[in-house]
């Protein structure tokens, strides 16, 4: 089978480790495949060197024409059977393009309950004959495109992201002793309103108001254009000696393997692929209630009701109280549950079914 991966961008989010993994894995099972994205440099690349990766350049609306060209040409040079778009900008210029080429089957997904507001919900919904499957990543995901009008019952379906078990181990050494005045948080996401990384500071700041857990460190890992506002918080509420910013870094399983925490702030997500992550290498998750978050967590680690600092702050202060025994026990349920139901091999099978229309 060929299989065209478009995408909006190969920045450093979720959703572009997403479609890099499921190149590689659908090239392992014997399939030609090729990567396309729209804009911007290259930050994460699928691990294979023999997939090709192809800029479109569509970097503002005045170059929409020359894109297209790109993209009829890759069409009708690499004649795909499927051609998979991720993300809203993606889709909707997969979309739009079926008036010009043709393709024998196109699938769109979308990362998220919020792509963007009205403009881009309704450009979904003027949109929806043009896509033979539309797809999110979380139940809670597809239920707001459906109270947004951007597509009906019938139009949208839940595919779950998968993460490789093989990269993100559960730490075989993981220590469940842990010393609870020098104790591991750990954060992950680019520094993006959605992340809502104010808030988990302010928490953390309120956290630090109890002198028996003054010695601990949280390690944020992303970059962004709010770098310069979160420093600037930190410094505002006296947290230079707690909160280190690691900017980019390729040692996330290492890092997830070490936390005894992984805390994830955020004011809304479509599925968190990073929680999956944090609970398979066997940290101790504390998460918003944010999109598809509680589908992912089931009924481990603790969830609180986003924008909320104080309870936040609450839920730190009862996962650092809970005892060796209770965090591990946890924490090997969390990760059986991402092994049942969020391992990469089981997103591919499921993808494959839907190439095949089975």
């Amino acid at each position: 089978m060929k299989i065209l991966y478009l995408t909006t961008s190969l920045g450093g989010g979720g959703a572009e480790k997403v479609v890099c993994d499921l190149a590689d894995k659908m090239y392992e099972k014997g399939h030609q495949v090729v990567i396309a994205y729209l804009t911007r440099d290259i930050i994460v690349r699928p691990t294979c060197n023999e997939i090709q990766l192809i800029n479109l350049d569509l970097n503002s609306p005045f170059q929409m024409t020359n894109s297209f060209k790109k993209y009829k040409s890759l069409i009708l040079e690499f004649q795909p059977n499927i051609v998979h778009a991720h993300m809203v900008h993606a889709n909707i210029f997969a979309r739009l393009c079926r008036f010009f080429v043709k393709i024998p089957r196109l699938i769109c997904t979308a990362h998220s309950n919020n792509e963007g507001g009205r403009v881009r919900m309704l450009a979904y919904r003027l949109t929806n004959g043009l896509s033979e499957v539309l797809t999110n990543v979380s139940d809670s995901a597809c239920q707001s495109f459906q109270k947004q009008g951007a597509a009906t019952t019938n139009q949208i379906q839940t595919v779950y992201n998968g993460i490789d078990l093989e990269r993100y181990t559960f730490g075989s050494q993981k220590n469940f002793e842990m010393d609870k005045k020098n104790l591991q948080f750990l954060a992950v996401g680019r520094f993006h309103e959605a992340k809502d990384y104010p808030n988990l500071l302010h928490a953390i700041a309120i956290f630090r108001q109890h002198p028996q857990h003054k010695e601990y460190i949280l390690n944020v890992v992303g970059d962004g254009e709010l770098r310069p506002q979160i420093e600037e918080l930190i410094e505002h509420l006296g947290l230079k000696d707690n909160v280190t910013l690691l900017g980019r870094r390729d040692d996330i399983p290492q890092l997830m393997q070490e936390a005894d925490f992984f805390i994830l702030s955020s004011a809304y997500e479509g599925f968190s692929l990073v929680v999956a992550e944090a609970m398979a290498c066997g940290a101790f998750v504390i998460a918003t209630n944010s999109g598809g978050v509680p589908e992912v967590m089931g009924d481990t680690g603790i969830l609180i009701p986003p924008q909320d600092s104080k309870a936040l702050a609450e839920a730190i202060k009862q996962a650092v109280s809970k005892t060796p025994i209770e965090i591990q026990e946890n924490n090997l349920k969390a990760r059986k549950r991402v092994e049942e139901l969020f391992s990469l091999e089981k997103s591919v099978e499921n993808w494959l079914k839907i190439y095949r229309n089975e």
